[in-house]
């Protein structure tokens, strides 16, 4: 077993049909020249056919044959071996692919409670009655239209192959009960006898196969030997059947008539009556997809009905899904893993032990981590990791947040803001939008979910005879509450609750009595006993073990909501700054007031509780890249140009929209996150422009859906979205003359300099902060992507694997001139490849100091002070000092570099007492030295950014 390997630095590859193992192989020598010492990969195990992203899991217990072979991943491995880099897997431990592909669920589909596999899912077997499904029934909606619409259009197609009976509605394969057969078979039997004997052979053979039929337990037995005798009978009934069909001609004839009748193919008109009849008898109900979701039995993957929860916390489900995963790092092929989805999990804590325990058996039980594995967790404003979770760190979001306001003036954001309201007349802030989006998401996303919830809390209530509290009541109570909470989840797993989380319950009730004038105080006072399980002395422990089920489930409950609520409506429709609406952002928004300090505070915590968390800056879930973010984050140090290119902008544009249903399309919020995009994301290189504009349109008609105002993927409005992709094919056109794009692009250009400058600040302070700098895939040059789909488009790694052999040869020359040659083309992105290949080899070779070294927020003085950041790391005798420039707009022209004498004057950094009086620039190999006493020296910025906007300074001396 493969002990605790920290990371030096990560790159994530996201693995698909068209990026395999033997793709990623190639790549190694690559990855490794520019100090990436681990490969965090994409889920690879069995997914979906076609699947571009791997977590629509179909079999955890093999990898994906569309991503190669064992042998062509076994390769991959050796290859890395080679060059001493590790393996960081993406597993999915909360849901698979509730698909015909799917082994697991389709014997769950043929066999409901009676599957071996029936408690792997997280099924309620008994519905509310108020849901209409059945008890032992589960409730599919699959389906593009109303039941009974679609088996009269004979969509529904009934078939018999070598695995029996099944019916196919398009691409997707759904098994029948083999006890239901006999109501295929036993149609027409007497004419079947009449026209054979009942002597015949191939009859006989028939007849006894209904016998065995009728003798098969049925799906809902629980009787461990007849639920054995249901296994191994299935079996042989549907050979027998299959091998009766192929070897009788008159049998074969009676089955495909029948089966013909049942399609509703023949004269007969009973067919779809039948069919009717036959899917009845099956242990799941088909149904429309949008009717569905308010009647669904089965938890999902947020609202994906295709993605279905699974029982973790079951340790034969535990042991199952992670069968392989535990081999692969048994036999030193996996070096660690990235948890996706903890929040998603009945209780992350208990999850993350026994993962520990079974992955170092022989050690002792206890929070400290002994194989790296680092989990999603989005953390909300100043909420902390769990302290006793037994895990290296998060994914990096939190890093993501901190690094980010760096670079945003946060006066110019309440500028901004006024820009933004006077735009678009908005009323709400954005904390008001998170509240409505999470109300709205439940009232339409996750309807079925809040009737069960609100049904136990009912019970709850019946049995604390909590006497005038309605059901209606109740529910809303829980909507509030709900859409209130200001974190993920909270994490109580017995009947204590810990501090941190009663105070984001109270916190949570309280704002729901000032929210909502609708629900009684009582309700509220309930629902609070409940959520921090504050009982009579003299409830019963049945009763407690009700109320604690509740929270547990609540809790699952509540990070869905906030995910849907937050990050996928909310973030779409309150567009102030979109380089602020980012994962991990908040319920109430990042507020970039204490920009710098905070950065500092977040860093120095790292440090402290997590030293081998994940620092990353873009991800295959960020709204936008951060080359994106760090272009708009410019707009902050702009806001009175913005403001009046803006109005420009909107008058120019207004005869361009399109009227739907009487509104104007896009509105006001949709043209100010299009201006916003454009100004992000617009190429580098004008070949790549029209293959923009139509990745523009996409991601415009997926952020309407979004926020859901005026479409949604529930119901989306198609003249709408044609309209909106309408008025940005005008406002692009090139055919003729274009005022909006001649007014548009200079200011673009602007911005676009100065997003380059942030872009190089923030790369070096990833790599040089506490945590493992974590790099996304293509992200070594300039990267413009938007929300996925946008950003797994293929990568073009042969041209930054040339960019990369030409800048180690040009670094043997002189580095102050080269530095200098790169700055002048900044645009083909090479300066940033050459800042992350030099950062990155300086950590390699000194990693225990950027792991282990003491963090050392750094103060600086004079005229310019406000533009720096800086810190110090050491470690024993060993000094790094970094510092860069933000917000660089009023401290250079564009095209111009913030550097040397004229920008900086005074300007200096203070450096802790025996600090080195010599440093040397890893970037340009520029020696300096500090002024003043060897107890108050300082280095004047003029001479760390001499030729060069950033710095890495290594102390060579006292």
């Amino acid at each position: 077993m493969v002990g605790l390997r920290v990371p030096v630095a990560t790159y994530r590859l996201q693995f698909n049909r068209r990026f395999r193992f033997a793709d990623a192989q190639a790549l190694v020598p690559y990855l490794h020249q520019m100090g990436i010492t681990d490969i965090y990969a994409s889920p690879i195990f069995k997914a979906r056919r076609g699947s571009t992203h791997g977590y629509d899991v179909t079999d955890p217990t093999r990898l994906n044959p569309e991503l190669g072979s064992n042998e062509e991943f076994k390769g991959l491995v050796q290859e890395l071996k080679r060059y001493r880099m590790g393996l960081l897997l993406d597993i999915v431990p909360n849901h698979m692919a509730a698909s015909s592909q799917n082994e697991w669920w389709l014997d769950v589909l043929e066999n409901g409670p009676s599957s071996r596999y029936a408690s792997y899912f997280d099924i309620d077997w008994q519905p509310e009655p108020a849901s209409e499904v059945l008890d032992n029934t589960l409730l599919l909606p699959i389906l593009g239209g109303p039941y009974r619409s679609v088996l009269e259009n004979r969509e529904l197609i009934l078939d018999l192959d070598e695995e029996g009976l099944f019916v196919r509605y398009h691409a997707v394969r759904l098994p029948l009960d083999p006890k239901s057969y006999r109501i295929l078979l036993t149609y027409r039997l007497e004419d079947l006898k009449q026209a054979l004997g009942q002597g015949h052979q191939a009859f006989q053979e028939l007849v006894d196969l209904v016998a065995t039929i009728e003798r098969l337990p049925g799906r809902t037995a629980a009787d461990a030997q007849e639920v054995e005798a249901r296994r191994k009978d299935k079996e042989v009934i549907k050979e027998r059947l299959w091998r009766l069909y192929n070897t009788s001609p008159q049998i074969r004839k009676f089955i495909d008539e029948n089966v013909s009748i049942f399609n509703g193919q023949a004269k007969d008109q009973k067919g779809l009556h039948l069919l009717d009849q036959l899917l009845a008898d099956q242990a799941y109900r088909l149904a429309f997809w949008r009717e569905g979701i308010e009647r669904i039995n089965y938890r999902r993957f947020f609202d994906i009905s295709d993605l279905i929860g699974i029982r973790v916390e079951d340790p034969e489900v535990f042991e199952a899904v992670h069968a392989l995963a535990f081999r692969l790092a048994d036999e030193g092929k996996v070096t660690g893993l990235r948890i996706d989805h903890i929040d998603g999990l009945h209780d992350p804590l208990d999850y993350l032990r026994q993962l520990q325990d079974r992955l170092r058996a022989k050690k002792p039980v206890g929070a400290t981590p002994r194989f790296y594995v680092v989990v999603e967790k989005i953390l909300s404003g100043d909420e902390e990791l769990p302290e006793d979770w037994p895990v290296c760190g998060t994914t990096g979001y939190d890093f993501l947040i901190a690094l980010n306001t760096v670079f945003v003036d946060a006066q110019g954001v309440k500028l901004l803001d006024t820009t933004y309201k006077r735009f678009t007349r908005a009323q709400l802030s954005s904390g008001d939008v998170v509240y409505e989006s999470k109300k709205r998401v439940m009232q339409d996303l996750f309807v079925a979910e809040l009737r069960v919830l609100g049904h136990h809390l009912g019970r709850l209530s019946q049995e604390h005879h909590s006497r005038g509290l309605s059901l209606e009541e109740l529910t809303q109570a829980l909507v509030e509450v709900t859409a209130c909470l200001s974190v993920y989840r909270t994490y109580v797993r017995g009947f204590e609750v810990p501090p941190r989380d009663r105070s984001y319950i109270e916190g949570a009730i309280n704002e729901a009595r000032r929210r909502s004038a609708k629900v009684r105080g009582a309700a509220l006072d309930f629902l609070r006993r409940v959520l921090t399980l504050d009982l009579l002395a003299s409830s019963s422990a049945q009763q407690r073990e009700h109320w604690r089920r509740f929270v547990m489930r609540w809790q699952q409950f509540t990070g869905s909501v906030m995910a849907k609520g937050l990050e996928d409506t909310a973030l779409y429709r309150h567009n102030q700054l979109v380089s602020l609406n980012e994962v991990g952002c908040g319920a109430e928004g990042t507020d970039p007031s204490a920009g710098i300090e905070r950065f500092h505070r977040h860093n120095q915590r790292t440090l402290q509780r997590w030293p081998w968390a994940m620092n990353a800056t873009s991800t295959h879930d960020t709204k936008r890249s951060e080359d994106v973010r760090a272009r708009l984050n410019v707009l902050s140090e702009l806001p009175r140009t913005w403001a009046r290119s803006l109005g420009r902008w909107g008058r120019m544009n207004q005869d361009k929209k399109g009227l739907v249903n009487g509104q104007s399309v896009p509105d006001p919020n949709e043209e100010v996150l299009f201006y916003q995009s454009l100004l992000g994301a617009w190429p580098l290189e004008a070949a790549e422009v029209l293959a923009f504009q139509e990745r523009l349109k996409a991601y415009m008609v997926k952020a309407a859906r979004e926020a859901k105002v005026h479409t949604s993927w529930l119901h989306p409005d198609e003249a709408y979205e044609n309209a909106l992709a309408g008025f940005l094919d005008t406002c692009l056109d090139t055919s003729s003359p274009n005022d909006f794009l001649d007014d548009f692009l200079p200011f673009q250009q602007r911005v676009a300099y100065y997003g380059a400058v942030n872009s190089l600040s923030q790369v070096l302070l990833k790599v040089t902060s506490p945590g493992i700098p974590d790099f996304y895939q293509g992200a070594e040059l300039w990267d413009f992507s938007l929300v996925d789909p946008d950003n797994r488009r293929p990568v073009d790694f042969s041209r930054r694997a040339q960019m990369l052999s030409e800048l180690k040869r040009l670094e043997a020359g002189d580095p102050a001139q080269l530095v200098r040659e790169l700055l002048a083309a900044w645009r083909d992105g090479r300066i940033k490849m050459y800042v992350i290949l030099k950062a990155l080899g300086f950590r390699s070779t000194h990693a225990k100091l950027f792991q282990e070294g003491a963090y050392t927020p750094l103060p600086v003085s004079g005229g310019r002070m406000e533009h720096v950041v800086a810190f110090a790391r050491r470690e024993g005798g060993n000094w790094a000092l970094v510092a860069v420039p933000r917000l660089a707009t009023s401290l250079c022209a564009p095209n111009q570099t913030p550097a040397g004498r004229r920008t900086w004057r005074d300007t200096a950094i203070a450096l802790p007492a025996k600090a080195p009086r010599r440093w040397v620039n890893v970037l340009t190999g520029e020696s300096l030295r500090t002024f003043g006493s060897s107890e108050n020296g300082a280095i004047h910025l003029r001479d760390a950014f001499r030729h060069f906007p950033a710095a890495l300074l290594i102390g060579t001396g006292k």
